[in-house]
Order: C-alpha cells, then sequence, then structure tokens
C-alpha cells in the first residue's frame, strides 16, 4: 500500500514512527500519525488542519496533558514523585541510568516500529477514502481522513477542536478541485 502514498504522506508514517520512539512507545499510534501530520509543513493535510485550528502546538499541547508516565498518578498518591527519584537515580548513576535498565530495553526497539490496530485501520481508511474520492495515490489529505474515524486518541484530539469526519471531506473535496495533492 505505501507505493500509493506521495512524498509528504510517506514523510507523515516515517515521523509517526520517529515520535513513537520519542515517547518509548513500543507500537506507531493513531495520535503518532497525528503528530507527523502536523510535523509535514506545506502539505494539504497540515494545511486543513491549521486552517481548522490545529497545529503542532495544539497537537502537542493536547498530548502533553493526556500522557502521564506509567504509573506516576499511583505513585504520587503515595508521596512519591517520580522525576525526583530519576533525578537521584542519574546523579547516583549517571544520566538516563534507568534508561539502560534490562526492563528499559525491553520496551524500545531499535529499528522497525509496528502500527497498533487502530493505526493500521486508520491508514486502510485513508486508502478507503482516496478510492471514494477517485484518487490514484494517497495524500496527507487522506491519512487525516482515515485518523478521524471514531475511537482513536487522533480522533479525540482533533474532534475536541471541532475537526469532524464530514467537515473534512468537504474540505477535501474542495481542495481536490483547486490543487495538487500531497
Amino acid at each position: 500500500m505505501f507505493e500509493r502514498f506521495t512524498g509528504p504522506a510517506r514523510r507523515v508514517v516515517v515521523l509517526a514512527q520517529e515520535d513513537a520512539r520519542e515517547r518509548r512507545q513500543n507500537e506507531i499510534r493513531t495520535e503518532n500519525m497525528l503528530v507527523g501530520l502536523v510535523r509535514t509543513p506545506g502539505s494539504p493535510g497540515e494545511a486543513l488542519l491549521r486552517a481548522a485550528g490545529v497545529d503542532r502546538s495544539v497537537v502537542e499541547a493536547d498530548l502533553a496533558r493526556r500522557a502521564e508516565p506509567d504509573g506516576a498518578a499511583a505513585l504520587a498518591s503515595l508521596g512519591i514523585d517520580l522525576e525526583e527519584v530519576r533525578r537521584r537515580v542519574d546523579e547516583s548513576f549517571g544520566p538516563g541510568a534507568l534508561d539502560r535498565t534490562r526492563a528499559a530495553r525491553g520496551r524500545r526497539r531499535p529499528g522497525h516500529v509496528p502500527f497498533e490496530k487502530p493505526a493500521k485501520k486508520a491508514l486502510e481508511l485513508a486508502l478507503r477514502e482516496a478510492v471514494r474520492l477517485g484518487h490514484r495515490h494517497i495524500g496527507t489529505e487522506h491519512v487525516l481522513l482515515g485518523l478521524l474515524w471514531p475511537a482513536t486518541t487522533a480522533q479525540e484530539i482533533l474532534a475536541c477542536h471541532g475537526v469532524t469526519l464530514d467537515g473534512m471531506r468537504t474540505a477535501v473535496t474542495e481542495l481536490g478541485r483547486g490543487s495538487a495533492s500531497g
């Protein structure tokens, strides 16, 4: 399927993989794909989001609000500050000591990062949207449409900012009348 992706759409996938690695995730999630989309300036998908008031800073802020280190809230309720623990371990054993443990290595895979099921589904839906529109390629605008199907973190973030599947379908159709896809 990736052979049908435009250059910018492939870039979204590469950036999603990089984002998943940076967040120490074992799989590429829909929110990583959304980050990849807003980090691809000048692409139709990014332009559509920007026009809707959703840019990189908005997505990053929403993800930061949603992110909580594993068990951090539970530890905080016991009076344990996870960041303070990390700081002290780094002081005693050197920077990034916790990242060099066997447990941390098990969470992080070098090389290829696979897609989680909802992210795979979003890519399938991007293909379906391209076919529905009569396009022979999959561009960033199709990836955006694929991310707007219900029950994913990316869709929840976008819905909070008034971005809907129907609204974006209309915008993509209008975009197709006036400019090249990407």
